[in-house]
């Protein structure tokens, strides 16, 4: 009887493993081809000298030392992408804790406020990059009107004019992306706390600013350094906003190290299709994205322990 049983669990056990392998094989199958596949190509071109047709020439490490000692402007597309992404996140990230917080009170409407807070994460980073260039633009642009309308200048301003005008353009279109998405993030993470902390901290005095530092934020503290984490990776490899919004202009001097790699890969504003030249500043890129995911591992641990 015991055997009998046995084999029909043993038998369910097996469908229910089988399903589960087909549930999660597409996803696996797509994480390997867009994933796996492209680094294995980039490790196959990153020593050659490749312009994507005809013969692939192996020229060691030839890339490296181009990048190293004859390529400052890749070398300033990727400070240029350390700098927005500091820049943006010292604003994004604070907002979306902010607005996350407002919106955890139970009162009515804040549905209607989360969905529109929630809004521009579902629209195409290119659409947001355009709308911006359009809103910002120097002659007919609906920031310039505004301000002229009310005093505040006498004539337009040419927003994309300058690097740091451009860059600031930036940096206000990307909060705008991201912010949403961040704040469902710390949202779901404040909905997680259980409300009898919320009671005892309140017993205990422990209420508003001194009671969110004291209480909430080292409950949700994993969650934060683990949303810290996406948000930065993901600004360093900010490409497509860029592209559609600046284009690397004024001079190429708002390129960032995405937008660079990418237009040396497929030959865009005027360059060579250089895939073996591309490849290795991609495993540059990839060696200092690396680097600022360890170091930041290391000083949040620390900063966790200390909290």
């Amino acid at each position: 009887m015991m055997a009998k049983g046995d084999k029909v669990l043993r038998k369910r056990m097996t469908g229910d493993n089988a399903q589960a392998i087909l549930m999660i094989a597409p996803f696996f199958i797509g994480f390997i081809l867009f994933s796996y596949v492209p680094i294995v190509y980039i490790l196959r071109y990153a020593f050659t000298d490749y312009g994507g047709f005809g013969a692939c020439k192996i020229t060691g490490i030839a890339n490296f030392v181009r990048i190293v000692k004859r390529d400052p402007d890749f070398w300033q597309s990727l400070i240029n992408a350390f700098l927005l992404a500091a820049g943006k996140l010292a604003v994004e990230i604070p907002l979306a804790l902010a607005l996350a917080v407002l919106l955890n009170r139970k009162m009515r409407g804040m549905n209607f406020f989360r969905v529109t807070f929630f809004l521009p994460a579902v629209i195409s980073a290119v659409i947001i990059g355009l709308i911006f260039s359009l809103l910002f633009a120097s002659h007919n642009g609906m920031i310039n009107g505004m301000l002229q309308s009310v005093g505040v200048i006498a004539k337009p301003i040419n927003w994309f004019g300058t690097k740091w005008k451009a860059m600031f353009i930036l940096g206000i279109a990307s909060v705008w992306q991201n912010y949403g998405i961040n704040m469902i993030f710390f949202l779901m993470a404040l909905q997680s706390i259980p409300q009898e902390l919320y009671d005892c901290a309140s017993i205990d005095g422990a209420t508003g600013i001194k009671g969110f530092f004291y209480v909430i934020f080292p409950v949700i503290a994993p969650v934060f350094q683990s949303i810290l984490l996406v948000a930065i990776v993901g600004s360093l490899k900010i490409c497509d906003l860029v592209i559609s919004c600046t284009n690397g202009q004024p001079g190429g001097t708002t390129e960032v190290v995405m937008t660079y790699i990418y237009k040396s890969f497929f030959g865009k504003s005027g360059r060579n299709i250089e895939v073996g030249y591309a490849s290795s500043m991609s495993l540059v890129t990839a060696v200092f994205l690396c680097m600022v995911t360890v170091i930041y591992l290391k000083t949040t641990k620390r900063l966790k322990n200390l909290v």
